[in-house]
């Protein structure tokens, strides 16, 4: 399948692009290329690959949440350009 130049302005129009004749000549030979990958990847036996969703095996990535040290109440607010009663003071957003 190639991808004519009636194609790549169609697409542009649905993606609300403006190419000018020259762009159009180079994206049809881009996307007729990534078709070309595509064909050779059909190409590939897979009958006996597993669907999967990574390329590796995952397990829970995820870590346990564990308690640590952390700052203190007057630490956390040391730096802060402007505090009212313990707490941060920003300014009034609405």
């Amino acid at each position: 399948m190639t991808i004519s130049i009636r194609d790549v302005e169609y697409v542009a129009k649905l993606a609300k692009l403006e190419f000018t004749e020259a762009e159009k000549v180079v994206y049809q030979e881009k996307l007729d290329a990534i078709l070309g990958y595509m064909e050779q990847l059909q190409q590939l036996d897979t009958q006996n690959v597993a669907p999967t969703t990574h390329v590796l095996p995952l397990e829970n990535i995820f870590r346990q949440d564990e308690l640590g040290p952390c700052l203190s109440h007057e630490e956390a607010l040391s730096n802060a350009p402007d505090q009212s009663d313990g707490y941060f003071r920003v300014p009034k957003i609405i």
